[in-house]
């Protein structure tokens, strides 16, 4: 045996290695480095967040809609009837996943603008740890699926940064979309970890919440197969309840009829089981209905028999939702239960913000037409009037008039956006039977204030794992969350997060042991001289007496503090410009540049896409090579059933299909042997319309065949699918030729298909005036 020998000064890649070296491995010692394992019986971890879900939408908080799983986890658990969020999404999620305050984290605002200042970067700092970075380096594995929205729009597409999804910020796997809303029936994108789901048609019977619901369940039992000790972490962001609200018929049939009643005897009903559950006092105010203009609701008896009918059709869909919402929550439990390891699992359920008026005073059937505000032609259909029949069908989005967002959040006053307590106070349910037992007398219910920064302290404190320093070699940014993991076990310990700052759009708030300043933000010129109200939220929690009059010094303390926690947040600067507030970093002024896309390529992405036409001329050229009468099937997409156009060649004729809103016109013409091109051109004018034409290109002569004037543009947010050559992918743009012809292929004689975007023609103010509607709506 050659003897030992420890390896020579020139050697290189052994001074870490606690083992020993000879030339051999027979007289050499091998050495393992230390597997990450967390402690003994980590419990698992579970979050589900709900979207758009307001304070009364499920059983344990006072809802009639039947919530028997997430009940079931109430009666198990414990309920926060003072838990607070932001008032918009992605603020929500970045604040939830981190523990900083949303600005601090850089989301000042939805991921869906890139003003340029440090709290709107809009994606995650490399300084920023997060929760499931935290788990992973403490020996868990950590899944997500679901909404995601903290990577801007800008970012979705291919060759851009992913320093801001998913599995870079922590997560072993993903899978959901990006963006702030999506189609339940046709999703515009899947992602799985880093990539885009590879899919031109869904299945006729998918919901995307039972494929997220899937994946899901589908992670936890392929990591018990493979390991049966290894705690995980879920983050099971639901897409639901965010419009456009669509439902499966089998659960929607549960509800029929359920609404005739209205909002207003609904909203009276579940303040009077909140009461019951000693979610408030007996002697507690509801808030009145909303009043004031721009957010108000009417009497629902007031209501015209037509619109007490359509009106009560939006709600039965919504509660379906919730339904099979809870539905998942349901399986999600059944599989833990058939592990044995539900009692030893945290979780978390709850919502992003409050309910939403996001559907206007009397709702739509056409969501994304309903989010073009501003100076817009007086014609324009914010609800384009589809058979009632189909309302919560694949068929049209819709949303619920905002008399029912004000239902959703009983018994407190506006809504979602806003920072008063209908936009920032939430359902909360957290679950633990082996960590969190309750006394016998206990009813479970917590009224100590908490924040949504409190979700990640609070559920390291309950599993044991440190916080590390750093991220990457770099130090951490600290948390602003405190862990409410004492007085989750002691209902007698107050909480020890007394004061929290709010803004967002210029709405203000300020909490410090128990009073609230709060304002109401209505003209960006005055921004930074805010109407404040005051109340106490102890007696008062639905805010309905405002009290500044009598307590002018407490209102200057509050103010001055707001003024001081928002400098120290980078809340400033605010907004006194709606121009600054959607303002899109010049690296993009590229995005509208022209793009030949080859046949065969995956669907384009849909921020890229609506960046070629929106609010301007453009062109669309077809190249075709060796074209026969027999060649046909689907040249170009771009949309699909909530809006978007659709060229495609059938019986030897050329079709253009203009979908505005869900309303479908088309015009025809014969194509003759020998084409090699065809174009469509579109002329925006000042109006927000396009004249669009179709020409044809033979012999080298080009003749105009057809012509679709005066359309509504598609803006905003639509379309919602982007482009697609050679077929029309995912959602149907024509959905009587996808029942025809399915996704309708077309073969090798399509080449490539050009986008040329020229000038832009609508003015200004209409463009911003549609763009910040777009922007607030679509988290």
């Amino acid at each position: 045996m050659a003897p030992h020998q420890s390896p020579p000064e020139q050697a290189r890649g052994y001074a870490d290695f606690r083992g020993t070296v000879g030339r051999t491995s027979s007289v050499s010692e091998p050495w393992w480095p230390a597997e990450r394992t967390p402690r003994s019986e980590a419990p698992n971890i579970v979050v589900v967040l709900v979207d758009d879900m307001g304070f009364s939408d499920i059983g344990p908080f006072g809802a009639e809609i039947e919530t028997p799983n997430i009940d079931a986890l109430a009666q198990r658990g414990l309920r926060l009837s003072n838990y607070h969020t932001t008032p918009v999404c992605s603020p929500a999620r970045a604040a939830l996943l981190t523990g900083l305050n949303p600005h601090r984290a850089g989301y000042g605002s939805v991921a869906n603008s890139d003003p340029g200042y440090p709290g709107l970067r809009l994606e995650l700092a490399d300084d920023v740890l997060t929760l499931p970075e935290i788990l992973r380096d403490s020996g868990y594995a950590t899944y997500a699926v679901g909404k995601w929205h903290l990577v801007r729009d800008a970012n979705m597409g291919p060759g851009r940064s992913r320093d801001s999804w998913p599995v870079q910020r922590g997560f072993d796997s993903y899978y959901g979309s990006l963006e702030g809303l999506n189609s339940f029936f046709h999703p515009n994108q899947l992602i799985s970890d880093n990539s885009v789901v590879d899919v031109d048609e869904y299945p006729d019977d998918y919901y995307v919440t039972d494929d997220l619901t899937d994946r899901a369940i589908g992670q936890i039992k392929a990591l018990r197969a493979q390991d049966r000790d290894k705690p995980f972490f879920l983050y099971f962001a639901h897409i639901a309840m965010h419009g456009p609200h669509q439902v499966k018929e089998s659960d929607l049939a549960k509800y029929r009829g359920r609404y005739a009643e209205g909002w207003d005897v609904v909203r009276q009903r579940r303040f009077e089981r909140q009461i019951d559950e000693g979610l408030f006092d007996p002697d507690t105010p509801m808030a009145e209905r909303n009043t004031t203009p721009g957010y108000d609701a009417p009497l629902g008896e007031t209501l015209a028999p037509d619109e007490q009918r359509r009106f009560q059709r939006y709600q039965e869909v919504y509660a379906a939702m919730v339904h099979s919402v809870d539905q998942s929550v349901g399986r999600v439990v059944e599989t833990l239960t058939e592990l044995g390891e539900l009692d030893n699992t945290i979780i978390v359920f709850t919502s992003d913000n409050g309910g939403t008026a996001e559907g206007g005073p009397v709702g739509t059937r056409s969501y994304f037409s309903q989010f073009v505000h501003g100076p817009v032609p007086p014609d324009w259909e914010r609800d384009v009037p589809h058979d009632e029949d189909l309302i919560g069908s694949a068929a049209v989005g819709v949303h619920y008039p905002r008399g029912w967002g004000q239902a959703s959040n009983t018994p407190f006053r506006f809504y979602k956006g806003q920072t008063f307590a209908g936009g920032v106070r939430v359902p909360f349910v957290i679950s633990w039977p082996d960590g969190l037992r309750r006394e016998h007398d206990d009813s479970g219910v917590r009224r100590q204030y908490s924040y949504v920064t409190d979700v990640a302290p609070t559920l390291l404190d309950l599993a044991g794992i440190p916080t590390p320093p750093e991220r990457f070699g770099r130090p951490a940014q600290e948390r602003d969350g405190v862990s409410a993991a004492s007085f989750l076990r002691d209902r007698s310990v107050s909480s020890s997060h007394t004061e929290q700052y709010a803004e967002f759009g210029g709405h203000r708030g300020f909490y410090r042991d128990g009073w609230k300043l709060v304002s109401l933000h209505t003209n960006p010129a005055k921004v930074d001289d805010p109407a404040w109200e005051l109340y106490d939220v102890t007696a008062d929690p639905a805010e309905t007496t405002d009290v500044a009059a009598r307590h002018p010094d407490r209102v200057a303390e509050l103010a001055q503090a707001w003024e001081e926690t928002a400098w120290r947040n980078t809340v400033f600067p605010l907004f006194d410009s709606p121009a600054d507030q959607i303002r899109r970093r010049p690296d993009e002024d590229r995005y509208s540049d022209p793009a030949r896309i080859l046949a065969g390529t995956p669907t384009l992405e849909r921020y890229r896409s609506s960046r070629l036409i929106a609010y301007r001329d453009f062109d669309i050229d077809v190249e075709l090579e060796g074209w026969t009468p027999s060649d046909e099937g689907v040249l170009v997409a771009h949309g699909d059933r909530q809006g978007g156009y659709l060229l495609y060649i059938e019986d030897a004729a050329v079709h253009l299909v203009f979908n505005s809103y869900g309303r479908s016109t088309r015009v025809s013409a014969p194509l003759p042997d020998a084409v090699s091109a065809v174009t469509v051109r579109a002329a925006a004018t000042p109006q927000v319309r396009w004249d669009l034409s179709v020409e044809i290109t033979r012999d080298g002569q080009t003749s105009v065949v057809a012509k679709l004037p005066d359309q509504f543009q598609l803006v905003g947010m639509a379309p919602w699918t982007g482009i697609s050559v050679g077929l029309d992918a995912r959602g149907p743009v024509d959905p009587d030729l996808r029942a025809r012809r399915g996704v309708f292929r077309f073969g090798p004689a399509l080449r490539a298909v050009t986008y040329r975007p020229g000038p832009v023609r609508v003015p200004g103010g209409v463009r911003r005036a549609i763009d910040e509607s777009a922007e607030h709506h679509a988290d």
